[in-house]
């Protein structure tokens, strides 16, 4: 029958379109259902086009503040926001494209507009109604929302989200930041370097909350060289949104304080995008914290349907969805996936320096009375960093103090993104710190930090 398919997921962002792919490969009849570009969040108004403005910016800040040390001598450069956000988009539009050609590549049919649940493994779009033999798996992915307690809901104007912070045709005189997680700590760097006086607003009492409290604090003292304003340990509790700007009032530090600013962008809080999806007909609950209940094997409670991504829960990363994507494409198929360890998720804000980190920060690993012992390298002693004048940061590696296997790892670096996987291998296999050395690290890398780290745990660093 047409309307037929093995498997058929909604929703394709990384999770989904992943999980098209590998049921492709694996010779399931598959279709993938999706109401806007193919590529969801992550490729269309995420991951993609804001990591081309923050090379931009990157490029940005090296030419102002170290081009000169370096021996390139410029003179009347400008900033062109508008440039920036183009580049962005054409990153953007290609990486669409990219899963456009895939889906091809794999013969995954794609169905355009908006999916509805039904009972027993079927889906409505349109007119037309989808029957999946062997698994429905739902990939909805999430949205920002606003702050309606405070008076802040989402206009698009003056009170956005990233998505359209990512289509501004100008860099705003001053914005302030709701949420300074990864999302807001990114969007500081970048508005920042193009000439807008930034405020990022953070009830719990530091920036990169989640971070090691190193980390936080390594990047807090570099946002403070930029003049990004941080108020950490602070709540909006009231807000006038005029045509022209907006008056936050921010409660904190025992004192409340206006904010005038031309936007606020909301960098905190998702919902699911589930309205309308049609959960109830299908049998499929939430759980406690309203995403979508699932077991270890990714199964909701409804006969045969999945859930993957964001709607399944956190961590809402990217690469943590289509690693869910590929397990339950496996699943549907009779195979016997290798589980994931949603411990050994890595995590990267993608500010400069960059923060990666995976596993137990410290705090974490005391709170939880571990036996453990912390090895240190600070950038400073390596010589690939002081090369390109890169010196802010560290490596942090927790080991376990018996057994010497690492509890968790933190990086800030230019290229923290890169350095975090060899410890990602090395804790999935279940690697010593002294392992990790034994890999010869080649020099002059910035790697070799890891490694000296490694050995700092072990009382044996070779350059401090």
């Amino acid at each position: 029958m047409a309307n037929s398919f093995d498997v058929i997921i909604i929703g394709g962002g990384p999770a989904g379109y992943v999980c098209a792919i590998r049921a492709g490969q694996l010779g399931l009849a598959t279709a993938l259902v999706e109401r806007d570009k193919l590529g969801g969040v992550c490729v269309n108004v995420g991951c993609i086009p804001s990591k081309a403005l923050l090379h931009s910016a990157y490029v940005a800040n090296l030419v102002a503040h170290d081009a000169k040390t370096l021996g390139v001598n410029v003179s009347g450069v400008t900033l062109d926001f508008g440039a920036a956000m183009k580049h962005s988009r054409q990153v953007s539009e290609q990486s669409s494209k990219g899963v456009e050609f895939l889906m091809k590549k794999h013969k995954v049919t794609v169905i355009r507009g908006q999916a509805k649940l039904l009972a027993g493994r079927k889906v409505q779009v349109g007119a037309e109604t989808y029957s999946a033999a062997r698994g429905l798996v739902i990939a909805t992915g999430t949205r920002v929302k606003g702050l309606p307690q405070a008076g802040l809901e989402i206009n698009k104007t003056t009170v956005i989200s990233s998505d359209e912070a990512l289509f501004l045709d100008k860099a705003p005189k001053s914005l302030a930041i709701i949420g300074a997680g990864a999302v807001g700590c990114e969007f500081a760097d970048i508005f920042s370097a193009f000439g807008t006086q930034v405020t990022l607003i953070e009830v719990l009492p530091r920036i990169l909350p989640m971070e090691d409290a190193e980390s936080s604090a390594a990047i807090a003292r570099v946002f403070k060289k930029r003049k990004i304003d941080m108020l950490a340990g602070a709540n909006v509790k009231g807000a006038t949104v005029r045509p022209d700007g907006v008056t936050l009032e921010v409660e904190g530090g025992g004192e409340t304080r206006k904010l005038e600013v031309e936007k606020v962008l909301m960098g905190a809080g998702r919902a699911l995008n589930t309205d309308g999806l049609g959960l109830d007909a299908a049998g499929v609950q939430l759980d406690s914290r309203g995403f979508i209940k699932v077991n270890e094997s990714l199964r909701t409670t409804a006969d045969g349907v999945y859930a993957i991504g964001d709607v399944a829960g956190p961590p809402m990363l990217a690469h943590k969805g289509s690693r869910e994507g590929v397990f339950v494409a496996e699943t549907i198929a009779g195979r016997k996936p290798h589980p994931i360890r949603y411990d050994n998720v890595p995590s990267v804000t993608y500010c400069h320096p960059e923060v990666a980190s995976i596993g137990l920060t410290e705090d974490q690993c005391k709170e939880k009375k571990l036996d453990h012992v912390v090895g240190r390298f600070p950038l400073s002693a390596n010589g690939r960093a002081r090369a390109a004048l890169e010196t802010d940061g560290f490596v942090k590696v927790i080991r376990d103090q018996k057994y010497g296997e690492i509890l968790g790892a933190h990086i800030v670096a230019s290229h923290a993104s890169e350095m975090i996987h060899e410890l990602a291998v090395a804790r999935e296999n279940e690697y010593t710190v002294e392992e990790v050395d034994l890999a010869i690290h080649a020099h002059p890398t910035l790697s070799e930090a890891v490694a000296e780290a490694a050995l700092d745990s072990l009382g044996r660093v070779l350059h401090v």
